[in-house]
């Protein structure tokens, strides 16, 4: 099953590293680039994505309401906030925001353990 996955973060090149660390585990998938929450929430209505990947520190609303807002739009998406900062108060918002934390700098082995979570992933893609 091909899915879509929203990649939001105020740097291009942040992005691309998910990106490629995504494409590493889950080729095949549907990947959708914000690079604010004004326009993550727009792709989130417009193309309803099944997981979002959420840098935690961007201009404008962070990434840890970025995920409340997003949940609500779409009860259903799965949600990983992406942070260098790995304060335990960090940590435990993302997971009351309904998300899964990542450590900064992100890795293809993260990355595959959280889509690995997520249910009716691609099998056989790495």
């Amino acid at each position: 099953m091909t899915r879509k996955v929203l990649i939001v973060d105020d740097s291009k090149l942040a992005r691309m590293a998910v990106i490629k660390a995504l494409y590493s585990i889950q080729p095949t998938w549907t990947i959708l680039e914000a690079g604010d929450a004004a326009a993550a929430l727009e792709l989130v209505q417009k193309e309803a994505p099944d997981i979002a990947l959420l840098d935690f520190n961007m201009p404008g609303m962070d990434g840890l309401i970025l995920a409340t807002e997003v949940r609500l739009l779409n009860p259903g998406i799965h949600v990983a906030v992406i942070s260098a900062n790995h304060q335990v108060e960090v940590i435990n918002r993302a997971r009351a925001a309904g998300a899964t934390f990542l450590a900064k700098p992100i890795t293809a082995k993260a990355v595959a353990e959280f889509v690995d979570g997520v249910p009716g992933r691609q099998e056989g893609a790495r």
